[in-house]
């Protein structure tokens, strides 16, 4: 299996992990929080909420493109800060996003 087939995934894996834990959302933030210009979008967004609407929709467009996939990664030491205190119930999270830092940091 490709590389950008494993990426989509754990893409859908890390979306049915959020619908199971019921962190999915019907509507998208304000517009505003969008502009952010803060690293995932701390001052505007929940954690979960960048993670729906600015991470996956990001990861799915490089998949789209055939682009390059990001390969110095680190998205699992921001969640388990932002959710601290949510554990145990956002554990199955945290581990399949984990799965996807350590996919796309292995050396070629």
């Amino acid at each position: 299996m490709s590389i950008h087939n494993q990426v989509r995934d754990n893409l859908q894996a890390i979306e049915q992990s959020m619908r199971d834990l019921a962190l999915w959302q019907a509507a998208p933030p304000e517009p505003e929080a969008f502009a952010s210009t803060e690293p995932f979008c701390v001052d505007r967004m929940q954690a979960e909420e960048w993670l729906q609407w600015v991470f996956l929709p990001r990861m799915y467009a490089l998949l789209e493109a055939y682009a390059p996939l990001p390969t110095q990664f680190a998205v699992t030491p921001y969640l388990e800060l932002a959710l601290k205190g949510r554990e145990p119930n956002c554990l199955p999270l945290l581990l399949v996003v984990q799965s996807l830092d350590n996919m796309l940091n292995k050396e070629p």
